[in-house]
């Protein structure tokens, strides 16, 4: 694999040797500007030209913009960046503990907004940087050494996952949100799904981790059901772990503490967007967290995202501010009215990291579709 080096050159060298051994170790070929010798062309035309016969990119970002040349607005590396971006995988590493000036800060920004086909990690030394970049190219390794990837069939397993809803009963809500990963294949072993050291890390990380789903005041079971391994609380979250590496959670609705006006465990007839919005954001984010530390290796690189709102049939949909400026007037909503399926999206592994603003969006708003204003 021809992997291209961008980044300064200029007080850049020992960084870029770091990436290079990197490469080399892995037995890929690392094409550098420093290696080019004599060409009929400018050096930023043969750079472009090299790059583009490459199969990846790693990109070194650190404190100096670098040169610009001549007629153009950008440097060397920034127009590297975007003759890539969109055409070949990136693997973007930027420099911690640094003071960009403000086209290079510009730039960091461009970089870490972009979502798809990059990958994105921090360094501070030039051992840092070579560890990274190493396991970023053994990742992309493994990644491309598996099978295709079957997009309708990630969404009809993420689908599967969603449990059915009773239309004629009036319950708590619930925000149903399952991912499935693929390329499809066994991920854990039984023996791995039955370990205790897998129930405790998932109840820590429900209970107090960053993303957290589970309420304090209680407790939690585990246990192994339908082969699947379940960590719940009573009346409250769960979350469930699959053999294939999905995991499914169903998450209760904010409910207030005494005295708050809003919420759908209030009494009133209402889900509040920002409550679900929470849901989604926590659940998404604690799977992503988990999905880095279960499959580091890159294996399942596409995930099907699938939510739904159960046990809110007859609720109207509100944001915060409409329901304050109205707290007891509420129009109460048909089942009948509209198809509450599950809202499915199919993503890039990266975008659980990288892009998941967009992707609670993404989710968000046709489930809000779903349901009646009032």
């Amino acid at each position: 694999m021809k992997v291209f080096i961008s980044s300064i050159i200029s007080g850049f060298a020992e960084q870029r040797e770091a990436a290079r051994r990197a490469v080399t170790a892995l037995r890929h070929q690392a094409v550098m500007a420093e290696d080019f010798g004599a060409q009929p062309n400018s050096p930023q035309v043969a750079c472009l030209q090299e790059l583009r016969s490459s199969d990846i990119v790693v990109l070194i970002l650190g404190e100096n913009y670098g040169f610009v040349p001549p007629g153009s607005a950008l440097s060397a590396t920034h127009q590297e960046y975007r003759e890539a971006r969109g055409r070949k995988p990136v693997l973007a590493f930027v420099q911690q503990g640094i003071t960009p000036g403000p086209e290079q800060a510009a730039f960091i920004e461009e970089v870490q907004g972009w979502e798809g086909g990059l990958f994105r990690e921090g360094f501070i030394s030039s051992e840092d940087l070579q560890d990274g970049v190493t396991r970023a190219l053994h990742d992309v390794t493994l990644a491309s050494a598996v099978g295709p990837v079957d997009e309708q069939d990630l969404i009809a397993r993420a689908v599967e996952l969603i449990p059915g809803g009773n239309r004629n009963q009036l319950t708590s809500p619930y925000v149903d949100l399952a991912l499935a990963g693929g390329p499809t294949q066994r991920i854990l072993r039984p023996a791995e799904l039955e370990m205790p050291s897998l129930a405790e890390h998932l109840q820590q990380s429900a209970m107090f981790g960053d993303h957290r789903l589970f309420d304090r005041a209680k407790g939690s079971e585990s246990a192994i059901i339908n082969d699947d391994l379940v960590v719940q609380q009573d009346r409250g979250a769960t979350i469930r772990l699959t053999e294939d590496g999905a995991i499914a959670f169903r998450l209760p609705v904010h409910e207030p503490a005494q005295g708050e006006r809003y919420g759908s465990g209030s009494g009133m007839m209402v889900l509040v967007q920002e409550d679900v919005q929470q849901r989604l954001t926590a659940g998404l984010g604690f799977a992503s967290a988990l999905i880095e530390r279960l499959y580091p290796t890159q294996r399942l690189t596409h995930f099907a995202v699938a939510a739904r709102i159960t046990g809110a049939e007859y609720r109207a949909w509100r944001t915060r501010a409409e329901h304050d400026a109205s707290p007891n007037s509420v129009q109460i909503g048909l089942p009948g009215d509209r198809d509450r399926a599950p809202v499915t999206v199919a993503i890039r592994r990266a975008a659980l990291r990288l892009d998941r603003s967009n992707l609670v969006e993404d989710i968000l708003v046709p489930l809000r579709r779903q349901f009646s204003a009032g």
